[in-house]
């Protein structure tokens, strides 16, 4: 990773173009079933909202915990972001959407 912008190796994985290609068509065929099954739809709107609220709590509480381990965090992704620019030089399939 370059060291004049920290970047965040979970965000290099969703931008690589295999795993946002995927990501998009999930996001379809979720929306999708949403749309075409109603009991589903209500179903997954339950969820959603369980979901958003438990992030949100997870968040508040893991806060004091995440600004203690910063440094140790910062380190971590550094390494994995070594890590990730050595399997995209290994792996050039990475570089390509899934249906290719």
């Amino acid at each position: 990773c370059p060291s004049d912008v920290q970047e965040n190796v979970l965000q290099r994985v969703l931008q690589l173009p295999v795993v946002s290609s995927t990501c998009e068509t999930l996001q379809r065929t979720y929306t999708s079933t949403k749309e075409a099954h109603p009991l589903m739809a209500s179903v997954c709107e339950v969820y959603e909202r369980g979901v958003q609220g438990a992030g949100a709590l997870a968040m508040w509480g893991m806060e004091p915990v995440v600004r203690k381990l910063e440094p140790q965090f910062a380190v971590a992704n550094n390494l994995a972001c070594r890590g990730l620019d050595h399997l995209e030089e290994k792996i050039p399939a990475l570089q390509y959407p899934v249906d290719k």
